[in-house]
């Protein structure tokens, strides 16, 4: 299935933005951002976005739309229409089937509330059968250090998440738990080994507070 997972070169964003930033709400310029998105929008077509808010709705998209639904993942089975998810250490998750595609913004709130199995169940009363997972780059679990209290929250309910950081302080393997929840579901995946915070080519909230957005984007 056509997709492809976005870094942050060849843009023409600045500093701290530089340079491939496709995010609007991050207070990068809008002209440089637009700019970028133009240059996505002439490999795979129109690009339906979303505003992500660590929810857990899902919006099916039957036509493309400039304005973007408040949301956390997107499915559609409409030909012509690309969908992205943004991060800058959440994993971007992107679901394909030969009839029914998706795009998932799974971080710490996301693999908590499980928006990945509605997602997969919206597909499948759509249609979908064998569905594909492909995880982009994210945080790893060496890296995501979090409190005690996040750490056991998480892993009451996903264990798979339960990590330490090389100082042995609490961290969270959101990968690995997504993975896991993936495979109880009996859909195969793929799934990136770079970690957003250790490789410079990719945008990091956890290394730059202020920065740009990476994007995975999947279409039929």
């Amino acid at each position: 299935m056509p997709a492809l997972f976005t870094d942050r070169r060849q843009g023409v964003s600045l500093a701290p933005y530089d340079s491939f930033n496709l995010a609007l709400h991050v207070g990068d310029h809008e002209e440089s951002v637009r700019a970028n998105r133009a240059v996505l929008t002439s490999q795979v077509g129109p690009i339906q976005y979303m505003n992500q808010v660590h929810g857990d709705a899902v919006t099916v998209v039957e036509h493309f739309s400039d304005s973007d639904p408040t949301c956390d993942a997107l499915i559609t089975t409409t030909r012509g229409i690309a969908l992205a998810v943004m991060v800058a250490d959440c994993i971007p998750l992107l679901l394909a089937s030969k009839s029914v595609v998706a795009a998932v913004h799974v971080g710490r709130k996301g693999l908590h509330n499980d928006i990945t199995t509605k997602v997969v169940a919206q597909m499948q009363d759509l249609g979908a059968k064998d569905i594909h997972a492909t995880l982009g780059a994210s945080i790893c679990g060496r890296c995501y250090e979090v409190s005690q209290a996040i750490q056991d929250e998480v892993c009451a309910t996903h264990p798979d998440a339960f990590s330490l950081t090389r100082e042995l302080t609490p961290a969270l393997d959101l990968p690995r738990a997504l993975v896991a929840a993936l495979v109880s579901m009996g859909i195969s995946y793929e799934a990136s080994s770079t970690c957003t915070l250790e490789d410079p080519l990719y945008f990091s909230y956890r290394r730059h507070n202020i920065t740009g957005r990476n994007a995975g984007v999947i279409w039929l």
